[in-house]
Formats: structure tokens, sequence, C-alpha cells
């Protein structure tokens, strides 16, 4: 942060000696004003000098509500602000004065939305010609987990409705066209029955955790069919409850046994949100590419991600599973190794088509 950004007395007080410095870490600033005493204190949280930064820390998070509220006047410098807002994410009764801040700076209320706590995450939610303008601020609220479901589907609606582009919502696309088909009910004070539901599912998700490196939530039956795993079986059921966009924003903030129940779901837009997560694992996705039950949908946007594509055992179940669309699945061909190609020529389990570009493959090899 730039000094020159604060008054000469705080200016003045930085540059003393250290037992000065070491009493100002402590907020004790003799002749400072509130406001220059809390700047002079993030200055030196923000420092290089460890200790010095260590009780500067120590302080800005023990500041007495009432001091704290006299020096949240418009002279803060907006840096500092923003260094305060940060330390108070989580503390309504702060927040709710900074927001009434002429210098709070939108990227200061977008940090804000992705570490706010509930109570946090509905006063940001409130002012929506601050999301429009912003729609970051629209992004990481829906992307916390602590805000409310039924916020998100209203905050979503607004974006809808003024045709907002969200590309820091992985599936927004899917969201969007289910925002569109379900009721949107009118901003609630108290939680509803869907905020209620969708913190029981979060708690049934935590309690059913999956390694994908070492076992699925489906498995197959007798004849061959996948079908739920029966540790999974109160997880699945769970989210049977879920509606569309409840199944999406799930499918994107999840654990990972949800995405694997998910993107199996009938509705294609919550299977292709489950693989759109920004906190999916290769691991997932090498799952999911073997699973011959995913939507196309799923398969395609897998085989059109390079960071997926790079992985040999992602391209070679996508080769091998006839549910992948054949002009995805024709390019990965070339690049599987010979013994694979071979495979493939002769088995019975992928389509006709596969078994040709394959052999074809191994003629060009010379095999």
């Amino acid at each position: 942060m730039d000094v020159s950004a604060l008054t000469p007395q705080a200016q003045k007080i930085l540059s003393a000696p250290l037992p000065l410095r070491q009493m100002a870490a402590k907020g004790i600033a003799p002749g400072l004003k509130p406001s220059d005493a809390l700047a002079v204190v993030v200055f030196i949280a923000d420092s290089d000098d460890e200790a010095l930064s260590k009780v500067a820390t120590q302080t800005l998070h023990a500041i007495p509500a009432p001091l704290l509220n006299g020096a949240l006047v418009p002279e803060l410098a907006p840096l500092v602000l923003h260094r305060v807002a940060l330390g108070f994410a989580r503390d309504a009764a702060v927040i709710e004065r900074i927001l009434r801040l002429p210098q709070l700076a939108a990227d200061t209320v977008s940090a804000l939305a992705e570490l706010a706590s509930e109570p946090v995450a509905e006063l940001l939610a409130v002012n929506e010609e601050r999301l429009l303008a912003h729609p970051t601020i629209i992004e990481k609220l829906y992307m916390n987990e602590f805000t409310r479901m039924s916020t998100a589907d209203r905050i979503l609606e607004l974006a809808v409705r003024h045709k907002l582009e969200l590309p820091g919502i992985p599936a927004y696309k899917e969201a969007a066209q289910a925002i569109l088909s379900e009721l949107i009910v009118e901003p609630q004070l108290e939680m509803t029955p869907d905020d209620l539901l969708f913190i029981e599912t979060h708690l049934v998700a935590t309690q059913t955790a999956v390694n994908p490196e070492r076992e699925d939530t489906f498995k197959l039956d007798d004849t061959g069919t996948e079908v739920v795993e029966d540790r999974f079986l109160p997880l699945y059921a769970q989210l049977t409850k879920l509606t569309v966009t409840q199944k999406i924003r799930r499918a994107m903030l999840g654990t990972a046994a949800e995405r694997l129940l998910l993107v199996r779901d009938k509705n294609k837009l919550v299977a292709v949100a489950a693989v759109r997560s920004p906190k999916i694992q290769e691991n997932e996705v090498i799952r999911i590419t073997a699973s011959r039950t995913v939507p196309d949908e799923v398969l395609r946007v897998i085989a059109l991600d390079r960071s997926w594509t790079k992985s040999h055992q992602v391209k070679l179940n996508l080769v091998q599973n006839p549910r992948t669309p054949f002009v995805f699945a024709a390019k990965l061909v070339p690049h599987l190794r010979e013994h694979e190609l071979k495979a493939l020529a002769k088995s019975k389990n992928v389509t006709g088509a596969i078994s040709n570009a394959a052999r074809q493959q191994l003629n060009r090899k010379g095999n």
C-alpha cells in the first residue's frame, strides 16, 4: 500500500523511531484521529517487519467495536478500508457499517463476497444496483458455500433477467437454463425450506467421503447395470430431494461423492455442472470417462478440455466409451499406444467406427 495516501500525521508515526512504532502497532498513537490510528495499524500489519506485523495484526483483530466504528469514516483510505473489510469479512455488524462508506471499492465488495459468512452474504446480496454494476460480486456470492440457496437463486435470477454473462460461475449456462424454468421466490429474511434442505445435504455429504482413485459411487450389478453403492444410498436419496438449481450448485460446490453421483443425473444440466466444477480432480474425471451411463454432453465437455485430455488414461477412456461422440473419440485415437490400438481393433465393447479407426491407425504405423 502507498504511504502517501495517509495523512502527514500518520506518515510521521510510520517513519518514527522503533519504540513509537511499537506503541503504534498496539494501537497507541497519541494525537492521531481514530481513522489515522487504524490506518497506521493496518500499514504496520502489512509491513516486512515480522515482529511488528504480528503485533499489529493482533491489534487489528482485537479492536473494540466502539473504537473501530469511530475509525470507519469517509476519510479512511480505500486501501486501508479494503484491508479492514477482509479482516472482518465474517462480522456482519462491522461489514454493515463498512457497506455505507462512499469510498468502498467494488473490488473490496467482491473480495468480501468470496470470504463472507452467511449473514454478511445476505448484506452483500441486498444492493442489486451494485450487483448489476459489478457482476463479479454475484459470481463470488454464488460460489460461496455459506450463501443461502434462496439468495443464490435470487441473485442468479437477477443476472439472467438482465442478460449478464458470468464466466466466474463454471456452469452458469446450465444454472441459468434451470433458473428460468423454476419459480424464484421473493427475498426471505428467514431461511426457507430450500435453504435448510441444502444445508442438510451438505451435512450428509461431508459424512460420506469417497476416494475416486480406489472407488466409485456406483457399481455394476449382476446384469452389468450401474447401480449406486450401498454406502452412498443415503447421500443419493438426499440429492434426489433437491431442485435442479440446488443440484447444479451442489455439483459445483459439493464433495467428490456428490459430483460422482450428480454427473449421472437424468437432467443433463446437472450432469454437465458436475464436470464443470472448479473442485473436480483428475481421478474423478478418470472415473467419469470410464462410466457407460454418463450423458454424452459430459464426455464432450471433457474431450474439449485440454487440461483433462493431457491425461493418457482420460484419452483412453474416452475412446473406449461408446457414449463419447465419435468426432471427439476419433481425434484421440492417434494418441493411443500400439497395444491399446490392437485391443481396440479386436474389441466388441466399442463401436465399429472406433474399431475401424484403430485398425486404420495401425496400418498408418505399418502394423
